[in-house]
């Protein structure tokens, strides 16, 4: 994408009013983001969500001085702006109706990681929070799984869990509430500079100047939950940010794992409503978030030794099984996206797969290969 063609979509998430679900209906109506921008008000005012007011705040751009100063900000900072429609923009993010039209990246944000795990908690962790975020994520190192670690870089369980990931060379993203000319907290510098030096990344949708205001935090939320395929809660009390996280991940059919506490422990109480009320899966081990997830271990070897005796029926079989081949579990939406073949006629498929031993279906719609 050109430095012109960035400027608009920039600029296009600046206008008052106007979000990123917003945004992108515009951007599909008009053809490109730069088209908004040169289209008559009386056609945008006509397109559905926008009217006069909006359609006025367009046509007077005054937003693009802004999205100039970002766009010089950061070249000179040398940071990675990723637009929606890019193919490097995050898999599982692209699939989230109100994901970032821009995100700013400084590191490796890996869009197509095997397997990515938010994880996330109060800022007041206690002992029995941090030894279990520290434990889980190193025997999901020692076991070969390697995922991706998301949080959120604040105090507490996030940063706990960068720090654990970094200790076990997983690479971790931090999501910002903030533009990325300033950490924040400040007392977590030298981490956020650890984690681009191991390959991970420092990602936000925020423009530089932006300070650290409660509703920031928020709003980054649906990127720690959008760009993982769970989340999990390790303590949280009945309100907090993990909470809005999870109900987020819900949103986005992505699940949602939780650490149980004693019953009178204020900050797994966040915890245990989840687990009660079925909004979580209960994690003990990491055995638990291996079924959950469809991360079982299953040799290579083994599986191709299943799918050499295995002989597609229809060409349609052998674009599943293909599919399948590429990631270790998979949702049946990108599954029926990926195959170009719709959702009735792939829940066949998949069942009659399953029959014959080729595929394993998982919880929350998910297929592997066995």
């Amino acid at each position: 994408m050109t430095p012109n063609q960035l400027l608009y979509y920039i600029a296009i998430g600046l206008i008052p009013g106007i979000g990123c679900t917003l945004a992108k209906r515009l951007i599909a109506y008009c053809g490109s983001a730069e088209a908004v921008f040169r289209e008559k008000k009386l056609i945008l005012q006509k397109i559905p969500g926008i009217g006069e007011i909006l359609a006025r705040e367009i046509v007077y751009q005054k937003v693009l001085s802004i999205a100039e100063q970002e766009l010089a900000f950061i070249e000179k900072e040398q940071i990675s702006a990723i637009c929606y429609t890019d193919d490097n923009y995050p898999e599982r993010l692209r699939q989230c109706e109100d994901g970032p039209i821009v995100l700013f990246v400084k590191g490796n944000i890996y869009p197509k990681y095997p397997k990515i795990l938010s994880v996330v908690g109060t800022r007041n962790a206690t002992p029995y929070g941090t030894e279990w975020c520290e434990t889980i994520i190193s025997q999901l190192s020692e076991q070969g799984y390697a995922p991706l670690i998301i949080s959120g870089l604040a105090y507490g369980i996030d940063i706990c869990a960068h720090r654990a990931a970094l200790k076990n060379n997983l690479p971790t993203i931090a999501v910002m509430a903030t533009g990325l000319d300033k950490i924040y907290p400040a007392l977590h510098r030298a981490t956020a500079a650890k984690i681009v030096e191991q390959n991970g990344a420092l990602v936000t949708d925020f423009l530089s100047k932006t300070e650290p205001d409660r509703q920031n935090f928020l709003r980054r939320n649906r990127i720690i939950a959008g760009l993982a395929d769970a989340t999990l809660v390790v303590e949280s009390g009945e309100k907090g940010g993990a909470l809005v996280t999870a109900e987020m991940a819900i949103s986005y059919n992505r699940d949602v794992l939780a650490l149980p506490g004693r019953i009178n422990d204020i900050y797994s109480r966040g915890c245990n409503i989840l687990i009660r009320n079925n909004k979580a899966a209960l994690v003990e081990t990491i055995s638990d978030i291996e079924y959950a997830l469809g991360w079982e271990s299953v040799a290579q070897s083994k599986q191709e030794k299943q799918l050499s005796f295995f002989i597609p029926q229809n060409e349609e079989e052998q674009l599943v099984v293909d599919a399948l081949k590429k990631v270790d579990a998979e949702n049946i939406d990108i599954l029926s996206y990926a195959t170009k073949i719709s959702m009735s006629r792939l829940s066949a498929l998949l069942f009659h797969l399953e029959m014959n031993g080729v595929v394993k279906s998982l919880p929350g719609k998910r297929y592997m290969l066995k």
